[in-house]
């Protein structure tokens, strides 16, 4: 259950009580602002705010749409509009997606830690063979979010965020290769290093792990995008990326002829969760809500997709003849 509270000017109370035609609502006027405060379930929210903002001027400050979700509420006119509502796929408005992907495409310190002691992290159990030490490491990697940003703002046609998103995804990668290149050769200078069955089941090119990355990116964002926490979501992005990363660094040190398999196979991942995430916000129909902006994001997300594809097929050809 969600509460909309719409705060109007005087001169367009009117047109936004229309949209509501057969919806109960209540009005108060507060300082020559009428405020309409409007019960739906989840179901309908987003339909509701489209409806609300096609007739609502923004231009003004006084004019805002505001949405929250009470505790319980205790009605019976809103239990029958639950039982109906039960029948539509809910769908998470876009203003929500966009206010959780915001801080994706900035760096900062705390990713960069964080991301960073991943890999350490991700490297000893590599090291050590130790498969549980590698799973632990996938909690600390905030890994998702640049991709799931990435594909909301790709949707949207927010293409500067959207590379923004690669940017931080890329800046975060390449620390962790440099961080555990270097540790593997400072640690290599006391303790000889050997390679281990978790590292060199990471050098074996199979197109598998590719549309592996595919489903995998495509969960997370549909996980994301319903509310769970990128520290869940974002396990299974981690899973796929930071240990071969961290496995490029590595052999950079001690078997450097294996860096270009190594690298193919963390390229493929990494576009194989963009083209599963784009795949998800797709079939989400995430798309702007004004009329003049749904043209222009519909070609950048073709085009993101297509150049998506392009790369995942050149990348399955190069495993294939490797």
């Amino acid at each position: 259950m969600k509460k909309i509270v719409v705060h109007v000017r005087e001169d367009g109370h009117e047109r936004v009580e229309e949209v509501l035609e057969g919806l109960h609502y209540t009005v108060s006027l507060v300082q020559n602002v009428y405020q309409i405060t409007i019960y739906t379930p989840d179901e309908n929210l987003d339909e509701l705010i489209e409806k609300i903002q096609s007739v609502l001027d923004l231009r003004y400050n006084e004019n805002m749409i505001e949405v929250s979700a009470p505790e319980f509420v205790i009605s019976s006119l809103l239990k029958r509009a639950e039982k109906k509502a039960e029948e539509k796929e809910e769908k998470t408005p876009v203003e929500k997606l966009v206010d959780q992907v915001k801080g994706y495409g900035e760096l900062d310190l705390e990713k960069l830690a964080l991301t960073s002691i991943a890999g350490l992290v991700a490297l000893s159990g590599l090291l050590l063979d130790n498969q549980t030490i590698i799973i632990g490491a996938m909690l600390l990697s905030p890994i998702m979010g640049p991709i799931y940003g990435f594909s909301v703002y790709a949707a949207l046609g927010d293409i500067q965020n959207a590379t923004r998103c690669l940017g931080v995804l890329a800046a975060l990668l390449l620390g962790v290769f440099i961080l555990s290149a270097v540790a593997s050769f400072l640690i290599n200078l006391v303790i000889p290093l050997t390679m281990t069955e978790e590292i060199a089941t990471r050098l074996v090119l199979n197109p598998i792990y590719s549309l592996m990355a595919v489903f995998l990116g495509f969960a997370a964002a549909l996980a994301f995008s319903r509310g769970t926490t990128e520290v869940i979501a974002g396990v299974a992005i981690a899973a796929a990326i930071i240990p071969p990363t961290v496995v490029a660094g590595l052999v950079l040190v001690l078997q450097p002829m294996s860096l270009i398999v190594s690298g193919v196979l963390v390229a493929g991942q990494i576009v194989g969760l963009i083209a599963g995430a784009l795949v998800a916000v797709v079939l989400m129909k995430i798309e702007p809500r004004a009329p003049q902006d749904k043209a222009a994001a519909r070609r950048y997300r073709i085009g993101s997709i297509v150049t998506t594809v392009i790369l995942f097929t050149l990348l399955l050809w190069i495993t294939a003849l490797m």
